[in-house]
């Protein structure tokens, strides 16, 4: 019985890790090559902008598999640490998913702030801003359909930002609720032009139908660099402009909390040990973890019990994939293939075996064009010798990829 289930936490683990490789790099000098470089001509933005695709390490160009999709601004900078994220929690934690990384090295302030100053700290201030809404429509019009049509990604979307990255995120949050599931704002910079997105923001979240979206906001713990004395407890009752920028990040996360009938999922998280600049590191991974709650796993204490009943087990399968199918907006297998193969195996080992069929016939429902799906099946059949349906099994596997090896298989079996 411990054997069982240590295979059982094994093969669980094994899933959840052996996305860690990513792309190959085929000339071998390096450990880790991330994001193929991409560019698209805007003609909206008059330029070419760069882009950095991964792929996810499962990615079978011969299988017609789509991906949710993250779309990560300053994506030369943060493109590496998501793809590692996702190294250690897809699968178990969040989904495999196609990651594009926006470069924002050129005309960064331009493109990513909301309105047009011409001060700042009571000076003139000439650099370039306030275009967000060109660049939203460089996202909406050009960048997310050129994805699309390119990448094997669904309209399943999460937007990632930190500083102006962060204001544009929520920015997009406030005004195209439509483009993106997920948001993730780290450190946003809420203070810009007097905290002016946050004034916007007061109808939108009251009004807007957020239903089935999240958001995830930090704050870094500098909340004033002149005042040791200014804390997480005090900083909202500080007036001067060395706090606005946090009490903006505070306010609009209440601002969120308070307009709770709109359905937007919120998590706050306060870094007091980090500062603006090693923030991004602790919330890409909390970020991820909490606007993907739901897809978490659930009830696997559940297939570790030998004493769960076969309808409970089906019934949990059932309940994940209505779950999940509601919040992608689309049918997504519950569980991966090779879990659902390998539970249906060791069920076959502890003679179990309605349990077993139960498995393989879910393997079968969810992955109808994996040959190996049919061909578990057929051990099935065997196992209980019924070789002529294991033969029917089979020769499916064997029609669907033309593989010798299930061909050399139905000729075992019908010399039984």
């Amino acid at each position: 019985m411990n054997r069982t289930l240590v295979l059982l936490v094994i093969g669980v683990s094994f899933f959840c890790l052996k996305s860690s490789y990513g792309q190959t790099n085929q000339n071998g000098q390096f450990l880790q090559q991330i994001g193929a470089l991409d560019s698209i001509y805007s003609k909206t933005l008059k330029e070419y902008r760069k882009i950095y695709v991964q792929l996810p390490a499962t990615y079978d160009p011969n299988k017609n598999e789509k991906f949710p999709v993250v779309f990560v601004l300053d994506g030369e900078v943060f493109l590496p640490t998501v793809n590692d994220v996702q190294n250690y929690y897809s699968g178990g934690f969040t989904p495999e998913m196609v990651i594009v990384g926006i470069s924002n090295d050129i005309n960064r302030m331009r493109d990513l702030t909301t309105s047009k100053v011409t001060e700042m700290f009571g000076r003139p201030f000439e650099q370039e801003n306030g275009a967000a809404v060109n660049f939203s429509k460089f996202l909406e019009a050009e960048l997310i359909p050129f994805v699309e049509n390119k990448y094997p990604v669904t309209s399943f979307r999460t937007l990632i930002g930190h500083s102006y990255g962060g204001l544009f995120t929520l920015y997009s949050l406030v005004n195209h609720p439509e483009l993106f599931s997920n948001y993730i704002a780290i450190d946003p910079s809420l203070d810009w032009d007097n905290q002016k997105l946050l004034k916007e923001a007061k109808d939108k979240l009251a009004n807007n139908n957020y239903q089935d979206k999240s958001l995830f906001m930090s704050l870094n713990g500098q909340l004033n660099m002149q005042d040791p004395k200014i804390t997480i407890d005090n900083v909202m009752q500080d007036t001067s402009d060395f706090t606005l920028f946090p009490r903006s990040n505070i306010s609009f996360s209440e601002l969120v909390a308070q307009n709770k009938q709109n359905g937007l999922a919120l998590e706050w998280k306060f870094y007091p040990k980090d500062i603006h600049g090693t923030i991004p590191f602790p919330s890409l991974m909390d970020g991820l973890i909490s606007v993907f709650k739901w897809y978490q796993m659930e009830n696997t204490d559940k297939f570790n019990s030998p004493e769960t009943s076969k309808e409970e087990l089906s019934e949990i399968i059932r309940y994940r994939a209505n779950k999940l199918k509601k919040y992608f907006n689309y049918s997504v297998p519950p569980y991966p293939e090779d879990l659902l193969n390998m539970l249906g195996y060791m069920s076959l080992d502890m003679e179990q075996p309605e349990k077993s069929k139960m498995f393989f016939e879910c393997g079968i429902e969810f992955y109808p064009n994996s040959p190996s799906s049919y061909n578990s099946m057929a051990d099935y059949y065997e196992r209980n010798g019924d070789n002529a349906t294991a033969i029917n099994f089979v020769t499916k596997a064997f029609e669907m990829s033309g593989d010798s090896y299930y061909k050399d298989r139905i000729e075992v079996l019908k010399n039984k």
